[in-house]
């Protein structure tokens, strides 16, 4: 394959220490250079060196960098190891007759640099047909859209006339659930940090939104905003929005457990529990947890309907965007706060 390099200097995030609590920092995620050999023989059959074009920053991956197996229970990084998250990248080489040069490809676990050498059992192409853009194969097409596609339509599936309470509604996931849930004819209320947030909500179809850093008492917000109760919520949050959940569940109310982002930076013992669980059992209320990998023989079904969707125009989306390998750190440690809108992504290459 003339023209390209046998060796490439590329550009890793790496794990230097594992953070038990609070947001990761440079203390324990850096920056490193390392050469990488790109000639064939350093390549792996059934392998293919990459560079990498768009990092999606997702959440879960926080509890891959605290040492211990709990919450998640995903297996943790190495100290040493380059991190990894779901990705698109380009082929530049390959050993597999599969994939050429030139190649646009998803990997789930796309190592966070600048070039890598990966092998091809869980690569998917992209279509270079498609009229897609590629920041979208990372957010409804991706892992949030999947996501929000599990908890609405496979875990949830509310009826016509449902009352659906969405948290961290302006999220990646959260602001495609809700339009999910409009499409089933629901009334959709959404809870965010911001109140630009909540204008965006409205404008993605929401019939409600409110902002939580302006309620001094969850329980009389949800009472405001729910006189009828609640039917389904998709919890993102976890803690006291959970416990404030609970006391406005209708009978029968199903609650898919998609995260808890307002517990991810805290040890166990400094979670905040839930008190009402009670509730539960009076109101026979369906509480489940959910990781999409488990539903990925569903994949190309959702594929199929989400594509259906954005060509039709129906489903809008938006992503707060980073420019450059660098800037993951600071990526990263957005998403623990309301500064972000939509998915959180890297270019990593234009």
């Amino acid at each position: 394959m003339a023209g390209i390099a046998e060796a490439a200097e590329s550009r890793e995030w790496f794990l230097t220490a594992y953070a038990p609590d609070g947001v990761p920092t440079s203390d324990h995620l850096k920056l490193r250079t390392v050469k990488l050999a790109l000639d064939a023989d350093s390549i792996p059959h059934q392998h293919v060196a990459v560079e990498a074009l768009w990092v999606a920053v997702d959440p879960f991956i926080r509890f891959m960098m605290n040492g211990r197996e709990d919450g998640l229970y995903f297996p943790q990084f190495d100290v040493n190891q380059v991190i990894k998250g779901f990705g698109l990248a380009r082929v530049i080489r390959s050993t597999d007759d599969k994939f050429s040069e030139g190649d646009t490809v998803i990997e789930s676990f796309l190592p966070i640099a600048e070039y890598s050498v990966i092998p091809t059992a869980s690569l998917r192409k992209v279509d270079p047909k498609a009229e897609i853009a590629l920041s979208d194969y990372l957010g409804p097409l991706g892992l949030p859209g999947f996501t929000a596609w599990v908890g609405i339509e496979l875990i949830a599936n509310p009826k016509p006339g449902s009352t659906v309470f969405i948290s961290a509604a302006a999220g990646g996931v959260g602001m495609l659930a809700g339009q999910l849930a409009k499409f089933r004819s629901c009334r959709v209320i959404g809870s965010t940090g911001l109140d630009e947030k909540v204008k965006l909500l409205k404008e993605l179809g929401y019939d409600d939104a409110f902002n939580y850093h302006k309620e001094t008492d969850l329980d009389t917000a949800l009472s405001r905003y729910f006189p009828n109760g609640i039917d389904v919520y998709l919890d993102n949050v976890g803690g006291k929005m959970l416990e404030a959940v609970l006391n406005h569940v209708n009978t029968g109310a199903c609650i898919p457990l998609c995260g808890m982002i307002s517990q991810y930076n805290k040890t166990w013992t400094e979670r905040e529990g839930v008190r009402n669980l009670m509730n539960m059992v009076g109101k026979s209320v369906t509480m489940q947890g959910f990781l999409v990998s488990s539903y990925f023989d569903r994949f190309g079904e959702f594929t199929e309907k989400m594509e259906t969707y954005m060509i039709d125009g129906k489903i809008k989306s938006q992503s707060t965007i980073y420019h450059g390998i660098e800037s993951f750190l600071e990526a990263f440690a957005s998403i623990f706060s309301s500064s972000n809108v939509g998915k959180v992504i890297i270019q990593v290459r234009p």
